[in-house]
């Protein structure tokens, strides 16, 4: 049967049917002519004049962090630029002078070359996904610059850096910028000394850099939206970064009231893959020049960046947590530097890093007054563990006298914020006596309470133990080490029965609250807004915060009191805080002064004088000991390296969920930490980068992991 028989014979007269009849001819035509083999393009005619396309491919391995050539096809010549996604099979192999086989990959075409340096035959791109260029030049210069930093692929930073495709999205045209707006009033800035020179440099066009403590209470959403605005007026773009959604939501709440639509766009999880695209298409074609977004947007790929924003440095969420595990204020530091833009670290309290950054001169402070602080914060007042152990109404509802009294008078006026440290009813238990944690005889697990009023039970095997002693003092009285958010909203829903009760935490998140009478019973970072602010606000397990084996524990408590601290109202309007630590610890004492900035001198300080980051850079190496061994053996280290270690990790709590960088469950594994003096961070990282590539190159079966300045190092 003819081709002609097979589509079905068209009707002969009539111009419709000599149309129809003259396109299936030629259609008939084409099928015949030889073509390149679907999916290979073999023997396809290549494009004249730049027929090399050199591409990242998205493999991710560190033995492969290198860009690959492949032949352009001429049909694909006009698509295949310099940006644009593309698919490609690698691992191919060369048979009679052709390459074979392989497994399509994804990529992005890096440039076009008139010649590869390989001189074996290329192989062909197999198909290039979409014309849009979304891999440019510049963002590919910071995730290069990441990578190299970090120990890392670069595979694995344009993972982070640009989202995964939404055809939907791109189909839809862009649109035109809006005009930059008008210079904005400074508005509460004018609470901070500098505040108004900061702005009035950013709205010139200059590039300030500075380290922002701010004042607590309600502003700062808005005091980083005029910031943002300023940078717009002078006709660059802004980006800001903040820990979570609800900041987010906050900002961009605050930017839109100051400028109106269409100036900016937000970048949040709670968008969706498709609309989280969207918006990124919008910042990547220049339709817009402002982002205010979470983690993954401090790759945004604002056009002029005239200003970066980091919000709250110190929360965990800003170190992303997949390969190579890059730092958002390392990220917008390096943007500030590249970019040539302007750079402001802010926060309701200050780390070691920020306190290095204006030590060094890289960036001067922005605070207020101490008169002004005294007038926006409010009392804080401290119960020590004497006085706890003391009090009848501590044990009954782990409230003294002073917390109880306090949140007694406050509820008349207003609402009561409690922070708690952990979720859940009673995650640990220790002897009443000497604090020494309780654990099972039979396995040395830790002893945990369930709901109600069960017997203790083993958290890791599961045995009760209904007749527990310390094996320290010989005590039989427990006490919780940390009593979670249900079982303090239980107690103090007894004690206070006519009150509301509401709970804010991982099982789910209040973004506000009313500003009428009720408990609001939080975990750290979870605390929400209350309408008019808090009227008291009870700081609880002070001492399992500080106690943690952790070289920024007292910094991370401080920060973790600062923000539940910020939401009550100030001083003078009868705001009080009740924190329930040892009054003599510094973060206590910061604490009660409202001098995070204080706090944080002091701290590096000490740490310049161990020689700890960030005044120093250093490198965390973890794995079974035998293959931390190899890596040890193979890498060449800066000259002046300290290796410090090898230790045993801690054995990972079954019970708990896993985090990125837990020990495998039934493994011991040890850690290295090599430390470098300043300016040697780059060839620490280098070199450990080196030697693992020769491992994976030796086909060494046992992982070790690698991550250049760890947020925590015990």
């Amino acid at each position: 049967m003819s081709s002609e028989d097979q589509h079905g014979t068209p009707p002969a007269d009539g111009p419709q049917g000599g149309e129809q009849l003259a396109l299936i001819r030629e259609t008939v035509r084409k099928a015949k002519e030889p073509r390149a083999k679907p999916r290979t393009w073999r023997g396809a005619a290549l494009a004249d004049g730049l027929p090399v396309a050199r591409v990242l491919v998205d493999k991710g391995l560190l033995h492969l962090d290198q860009y690959f050539d492949y032949a352009v096809p001429a049909q694909m010549d006009a698509e295949a630029r310099p940006g644009v996604r593309v698919r490609v099979r690698f691992g191919a192999r060369v048979v009679k002078g052709r390459r074979e086989g392989g497994e399509l990959h994804d990529g992005f075409i890096v440039d076009r070359l008139a010649e590869s340096d390989y001189r074996g035959p290329l192989a062909p791109l197999a198909q290039v996904l979409s014309p849009e260029e979304v891999l440019t030049p510049e963002l590919l210069r910071l995730c290069r610059a990441v990578a190299d930093r970090y120990a890392g692929a670069l595979a694995d930073v344009v993972q982070l850096a640009v989202p995964p495709r939404r055809a939907k999205a791109e189909a839809e045209p862009a649109r035109d910028p809006l005009p930059a707006p008008a210079p904005v009033d400074p508005g509460p800035w004018r609470r901070y000394a500098t505040g108004p020179a900061f702005l009035q440099a950013l709205s010139r066009g200059d590039t300030p850099r500075a380290v922002w403590t701010a004042l607590p209470g309600p502003t700062w959403p808005e005091e980083i939206a005029r910031a943002m605005a300023a940078a717009l007026a002078s006709g660059r773009g802004a980006l800001a970064v903040v820990p979570d959604g609800r900041a987010a939501a906050r900002v961009d709440t605050a930017l839109t009231a100051l400028l109106g639509g269409g100036h900016h766009v937000l970048l949040t999880a709670d968008a969706g893959p498709e609309e989280r695209y969207r918006r990124w298409l919008a910042v990547s074609r220049g339709s817009v020049r402002a982002v205010v977004g979470t983690r993954a947007a401090m790759f945004a790929p604002v056009a002029g960046l005239g200003l970066t924003v980091l919000w709250d440095d110190g929360d965990s969420s800003h170190a992303e947590p997949h390969a190579p595990q890059p730092h958002a204020r390392d990220v917008l530091l390096l943007r500030a530097a590249e970019e040539g833009a302007g750079f402001l670290l802010g926060g309701l309290t200050c780390t070691v890093e920020g306190a290095q950054l204006v030590d060094s001169q890289w960036a001067l402070p922005i605070t207020a007054p101490r008169e002004r602080v005294r007038a926006t914060a409010p009392l804080v007042r401290t119960v020590g563990e004497g006085d706890e152990a003391r009090d009848a109404a501590a044990r009954a509802a782990r409230l003294p006298s002073v917390a109880w009294q306090v949140t007694r008078e406050a509820l008349q006026r207003g609402p009561v914020l409690v922070q708690v440290p952990r979720r859940g009813y009673v995650p640990r238990l220790a002897c009443e006596r000497c604090r020494e944690p309780a654990r099972c005889a039979q396995c040395a697990g830790p002893l945990q309470l369930g709901d109600g009023d069960s017997a203790p039970h083993c958290g890791w095997c599961g045995r009760p133990e209904a007749a527990w002693h310390c094996t320290e003092c010989g005590g039989f009285r427990l006490r919780a080490q940390v009593v979670g958010v249900r079982r303090t909203a239980d107690e103090l829903g007894r004690a206070f029965a006519k009150v509301p009760v509401r709970t804010s935490g991982r099982d789910g998140v209040l973004a506000s609250v009313p500003e009428t009478p009720s408990l609001v019973i939080s975990t750290p970072g979870a605390e929400p807004v209350a309408d008019g602010g808090y009227a008291a606000a009870l700081l609880l397990d002070g001492w399992a915060l500080l106690n943690r084996p952790d070289l920024r524990a007292g910094e991370e408590t401080l920060r973790r009191w600062a923000h539940a601290a910020a939401l009550v109202r100030p001083a003078g309007e009868g705001g009080t805080v009740v924190v329930m630590a040892e009054p003599t610890l510094r973060p206590v004492q910061a604490l009660v002064r409202w001098d995070p900035v204080g706090h944080a001198v002091r701290e590096l300080a000490e740490r310049a004088e161990l020689g700890f980051p960030p005044v120093s850079r250093m490198a965390s190496v973890s794995g079974r000991p035998a293959a931390v061994a190899d890596l040890l053996d193979t890498v060449r280290l800066p000259e002046g390296t300290d290796i410090l270690g090898p230790v045993p990790l801690p054995v990972v709590d079954p019970a708990r969920p896993r985090r990125s960088g837990d020990t495998p469950p039934g493994e011991r594994w040890d850690r290295v930490l090599l430390r470098v003096r300043p300016g040697n961070g780059a060839a620490l990282a280098a070199a450990l980068k080196a030697a693992q590539t020769a491992r994976i190159a030796r086909k060494e079966a046992d992982p070790v992991r690698v991550r250049i300045d760890p947020p925590d190092i015990g």
